[in-house]
């Protein structure tokens, strides 16, 4: 009988409406509202990081995070070989003055002994911001023609340029002086 009673207790909370499954406990919507107030603000994250992965502003912008804090040094390889260098060259000149001019080459061919390559690369944090090939072609032991990328100014033109920049126009370098008055004022008798 207990038996009983307590099945008839459980038969006896069922609704009306038949069925323990229908009303039994929260529908399939309410479930789902639950669910998406729940996730908004990781799919919102997810997107955003998403969103900002795909950029190329963040290796721009970013690189710390890319490197993880590792320090990488500025690396210069090659011949660094300037407007100046390559204003001296001229045809005809031998490959020992050619080589007192631009340096020992980085690249001499076994195969091509008539070429000289010479290449410069300059990289920053891993990634390379500069890279300039220039060549020199020989004809016989006489140098022939050469090409390349377009050589920096030299640094005594970038200094004197940067100079000539931040001093601006400077009036007392004009003024001849007391010694410059009295050569006029003789020069004028």
């Amino acid at each position: 009988m207990a038996k009983r009673r307590g099945q008839r207790a459980i038969i006896a909370n069922y609704p009306p409406s038949g069925g323990p499954l229908r009303g039994a406990g929260p529908d399939l919507t309410s479930i789902l509202r639950r669910l998406v107030r729940r996730a908004t603000p990781f799919l919102g994250a997810a997107v955003v990081v998403l969103a900002v992965g795909g950029c190329a502003a963040v290796e721009t912008y970013v690189p710390v995070v890319r490197s993880l804090g590792v320090y990488k040094l500025d690396i210069n390889q090659g011949n660094y070989i300037t407007a100046d260098m390559v204003g001296k060259l001229k045809e005809g000149q031998t490959r020992a003055q050619v080589r007192s001019i631009l340096g020992t080459p980085l690249i001499t061919s076994a195969f091509r002994d008539d070429r000289w390559d010479y290449v410069y690369e300059f990289a920053r944090q891993g990634k390379v911001l500069e890279h300039r090939a220039f060549t020199v072609f020989f004809v016989g032991d006489s140098l022939a023609w050469w090409q390349g990328d377009e050589a920096p100014p030299s640094m005594a033109e970038v200094n004197r340029a940067k100079l000539d920049k931040s001093m601006g126009h400077i009036p007392s370098a004009e003024d001849p002086g007391f010694l410059g008055w009295l050569r006029d004022l003789w020069g004028r008798w």
